[in-house]
Parts: C-alpha cells; structure tokens; sequence
C-alpha cells in the first residue's frame, strides 16, 4: 500500500497487574499436536475511540493476564519425545504501541486483503528466546480509529478462546466484572500411550507441497446466501445452514475450476468445535484446544477407519474450510463498539484454505477470504463463484 507508514513509539511486555500463581501446567493432547504449534494472526480495525485506545487496551491487558495468567507465561519444550507443556512464569505479553498519519478511509478500512502492509499493523521485535504467547499492536490512526493487529499461539488457544480472551480486554471498558471466568481444564481427553506418542512424532513433519497459493476473496449477500440455500432444500429436501451452503458451492466451484483428474480423491476437511459434545460437556469458559476436524470425500464417504483425522495430506485436493462468523471476534467492544472489520492473516501459501467470515460493517452477509488455487486458476475459480452466487 503506497505511502503509508507507522511510526512505533513504545514496545514493551505487559504483565499481570497482580501477582499470579506460578508452576507447570500440562496442555491437552490436542493442545500438542505439532501444526498447533505456531501463531495465528488477526486484524481488528475499529472506527472510533483511537485517542486512548493504546493505553486503556494496555490496561485492560494487565488486568485480564490475572485471571489468564497461564496466558503471561511460556511453552517449554522437552529435550527428550517432542513434548510441550506451559510454564506460568508471569513474564506477561509483548504489546506495541504505533501511530500514522493516514486514515482509515485512505486505505478503505482494509477491505483489500492484498493491500495490507502486515508488517506495519503487526507487533515488531518480538523477543525471540521465551516467544510471548499473546503479541499485540495498537496503531492509532489520523481519523480517530484505530488497528488491534493480535499474534496469538495457537498451541494455547483456538479461535474460541482467543477470541475469549480478547473479550475479557474489552469488558473492563463496559462492566467491573468478566462475564466469562477462564477455565483451564487441559485433561479432557485421554493421553496416547508412550508408543503412540513416539510414532506420531517420528511421522511429522509432512511433506510440503511445492506450489503457491494466490488470495481470493467472494463477497456473498444476504439474498445469495438464502437462495443458496433455497436451491439446496430443492434438491435435497433438507434445510442448511449458511456455512453448509457456502461450504457446498466452493468445494464444488473450486474442484470444477482446477479441473483435476477424474479419479482424483477429493477432500474437505472442515473443524467441529466439540466443547459441548463432550461427555461430561467442557465448562463455559474453557479457552485451549477443542476440535475435530471432520473430512469427506467426493463421494460422500468419511475418513476411513485407522487414518489420523489430525493428519491431512498437505496436497491440492483436499481443501481446508473454517468458520469465523461465530468465534467472537467480531463482538470484542473496547468501549468504542465492535470492529467493523476481523481480518485473518494468511497462516501459509501451501494449505488451500477458505475462511468464513463476515463482510465488513454495515454490509450483512458472509465474506469468503480463500487462499486455495494456484494462479492458473484463480479466474476460472472467482468466475464460477460470480456466476453462481
């Protein structure tokens, strides 16, 4: 994005604002999994209450580390089989402090996903030794709004519960109190036996594949979405929902506009948040790891008996679809309202991968941010989509 800049004035690790209990804490099973074991990165662009915003989010982030303070700790890695576990050390979260002379009119409040100059929006100079599991930068911009651009270890938290926590940042702007207390609550599911562990770190990683993915966004209306979803009850004789609808007509267009082979085995893998499936159900508030990813193929059929549903081949034909309307994101009010816009940063350019998210404020409908065909096919794919929503 031409001519913008921000200037960073202040960056420094932002503690519990009280003491906090410290010792080891165990991670889940699925907490471990080693393609968890990265950041996952978000854009918050607000409209209003830039003035103050740098240091009331600075507050508010001390005072929920208290209650989250596994959240002010770090990972530490064992020496011997790959493990993981989380030490409450208190050592707190790096934030940053920014400004820039620009508006967010000038750069339409980041609608253009390819326009977004990351690195200026995003923590710098993250203290790589005892990497801080929450990062955060606050960019205030010339027109009164500002940017939240939040890195967050995804080994600690899903979206969920990132979206949990940046709830309880914003809620000591509007009430005394968290409406949501954090539970941690890690030995939900049973731990593999020595032998499991040890062949499921000798199979990573996979193989990487060695194309490059382009970004393509669809914006789907209201309207579309129900006729969409019209068309399917014809069919089928059964009602959906939006994200079943969306999810049905991309696999399908973007199969259709690559144009694989015919006996290729294709593959949608998509994650079932299962905190109330559970038996007992997780309690509210659990903020870590819990879901499964759920994959079909082209015929209809499940992933067979034996396979590890954690373990997708990292190949062109299976294509990886995610929920974001419902996570929490688009709720989280500093005392300034909600965003009017969530922005994913894209995690990697050899995963196909589609995100469901919201269009941008006032607009209503879904917003489907891809980044799962090569360049080749990237117009065929977006003309598919014109044409059938």
């Amino acid at each position: 994005m031409a001519n913008f800049s921000v200037i960073r004035s202040k960056r420094s690790l932002v503690t519990p604002v009280e003491e906090t209990p410290s010792g080891i804490l165990d991670l889940s099973v699925i907490d471990k999994i080693l393609i968890l074991r990265s950041y996952a990165g978000t854009l918050h662009v607000y409209k209003h209450g830039g003035a103050e915003a740098a240091a009331s989010i600075r507050e508010a982030l001390s005072k929920a580390l208290v209650p989250y303070y596994p959240l002010a700790g770090r990972l530490k890695h064992s020496d011997q089989g790959g493990d993981v576990h989380l030490e409450c050390t208190g050592e707190g979260a790096w934030f940053v402090e920014a400004s820039t002379d620009s508006t967010l009119d000038t750069v339409n409040y980041f609608d253009n996903v390819l326009s977004i100059p990351h690195d200026e929006l995003l923590p710098d100079q993250v203290p790589e030794e005892n990497e801080p599991l929450v990062q955060m930068q606050v960019t205030k911009f010339a027109c009164g709004g500002f940017v939240i651009g939040l890195r967050f270890c995804h080994t600690v938290c899903d979206g969920l519960g990132s979206a949990q926590f940046m709830n309880a940042i914003g809620e000591p702007a509007r009430t005394e109190t968290l409406s949501i207390s954090p539970v941690w609550q890690r030995d939900f599911f049973p731990a593999p036996n020595q032998e499991s562990k040890v062949a499921a770190f000798l199979n990573l990683p996979p193989p990487m594949p060695n194309y490059q993915l382009e970004h393509a966004n669809v914006d789907i209306s209201m309207d579309e979405i129900n006729q969409l979803k019209k068309e399917f009850f014809e069919k089928a004789g059964q009602t959906c929902s939006a994200f079943e609808a969306v999810a049905a007509s991309f696999w399908s267009l973007r199969t259709k506009a690559i144009n694989f082979d015919p006996n290729t085995e294709m593959r949608l893998v998509f994650f079932a948040y299962c905190r109330q499936l559970l038996d007992p159900p997780l309690p509210q508030g659990f903020y870590g790891n819990c879901f499964f990813p759920v994959t079909i193929t082209a015929n209809g059929d499940y992933l067979r008996s034996g396979e590890d549903p954690f373990a997708q081949p990292l190949i062109y034909s299976t294509l990886f679809i995610s929920e974001w309307g419902r996570l929490g994101f688009n709720q989280v009010d500093c005392g300034c309202g909600p965003p009017v816009h969530v922005v994913p940063i894209q995690g990697s350019s050899i995963i196909p991968v589609g995100i469901v998210g919201s269009l941008p404020l006032p607009k209503k409908g879904i917003r489907l941010m891809t980044w799962c065909v090569e360049a080749v096919h990237r117009k065929p794919f977006l003309d598919l989509m014109a044409k059938s929503v």
